[in-house]
């Protein structure tokens, strides 16, 4: 039995990147596997093989942090096109009934609050994408401890990004260019771009030692008949990104049996990932380096060993790799493939 104590590890402040590189392919990759390598970003096209699918998440991150009648509020899950949930820091000041106003004037509706969830707000615009467009700021990670800057708006966002909804970039895919992209296929492997709507959960701390006490929050996420058809077809499904790889293993637990590795999938999902998961749809993972004690540092152990992750991150603090969102990456093999 595993415990948050058991996922904690040291983690010096100065590696923690709060900027990100000029090139995005500049990045450094870890790869762990039978020996621990240190490598490039672009020698990622090495390690395909023909056959393989890469899966990426292609959500566009929306400019979801705002200030309204002085309170800084981060939109998290929309409810429908005017009503979201939003975390705010000062919620215990706010109440259900109250009404926040907009540096433009616009009026936001409390209309319910949760511990877990913040404020549910209902917006008084026609379009609540146009309003956080004009006065919205990137959903920076509060570790990077500063405000967007106005390379953000470009580099915390995918090449690919398509569909609005994510309060929080799928990391792992800030690494690739077009021109990468372009070599994937060259290499004889083939893309699929699925869908997965970031929301809180991705960096909200596990606050109970016993990990079956921790409730994680819902995502919408979406596999498409034609993409399930291409992933049950892979010699090897790459996911690129743990919001990937939650997307299509949670399409593979509505598989009633082992001949496919995915059914599609479009709604939400608390998939939890933990030590002892048995994993049907993914064979290798590409994934940011990930907080000490977090739900996705949990999964990348479910996924590779938890012993093995430990020794691979004392590695990658040794060769100081950048850690978090605008930070390297590594390569992971599944533990039991």
């Amino acid at each position: 039995m595993y415990h948050t104590s058991d996922f904690d590890f040291e983690l010096p402040n100065e590696l923690i990147a709060s900027h990100p590189l000029e090139r995005r392919d500049s990045s450094r990759m870890l790869v762990v596997g039978p020996k621990i390598e240190d490598k490039h970003i672009r020698d990622f096209l090495d390690y395909l093989q023909p056959g393989d699918v890469v899966v990426f998440n292609n959500s566009r991150v929306i400019p979801a942090r705002f200030e309204a009648s002085g309170h800084e509020i981060t939109l998290h899950t929309s409810v429908n096109d005017k009503d979201w949930w939003g975390l705010c820091k000062k919620f215990n000041k706010i109440n259900v009934g109250d009404v926040l106003t907009m540096v433009d004037g616009t009026t936001l509706n409390v209309i319910d609050k949760d511990e877990e969830s913040g404020l549910l707000l209902h917006f008084n615009c026609d379009n609540v994408f146009d309003l956080l467009n004009k006065y919205g700021k990137m959903p920076l990670p509060p570790y990077m401890k500063r405000e967007e800057e106005v390379e953000d708006r470009n580099r915390y966002q995918t090449v690919y990004a398509d569909p609005l909804g994510s309060m929080a970039a799928p990391t792992a895919g800030l690494h690739f260019t077009n021109e990468l992209m372009d070599e994937i296929e060259k290499r004889g492997a083939k893309i699929v771009k699925i869908t997965l709507h970031v929301g809180a959960g991705t960096w909200m701390p596990v606050k109970t030692e016993n990990l079956n006490e921790h409730k994680m929050h819902s995502e919408w996420c979406c596999i498409t008949p034609e993409q399930a058809d291409i992933i049950n077809n892979a010699t090897r499904v790459i996911a690129v990104g743990t919001t990937s790889m939650r997307t299509l293993e949670s399409a593979h637990k509505l598989v009633g049996d082992e001949t496919k590795r995915v059914l599609p999938i479009c709604q939400t999902t608390d998939i939890f990932i933990t030590p002892g998961y048995k994993f049907g749809a993914v064979d290798v993972l590409l994934t940011n380096f990930h907080l000490p004690k977090s739900t996705l540092f949990m999964l990348v152990s479910a996924f590779a060993g938890l012993d093995e992750m430990k020794n691979a991150y004392r590695h990658a603090v040794l060769e100081k790799y950048r850690f978090f969102s605008y930070g390297d990456c590594c390569l992971l093999f599944r533990k039991d493939a």
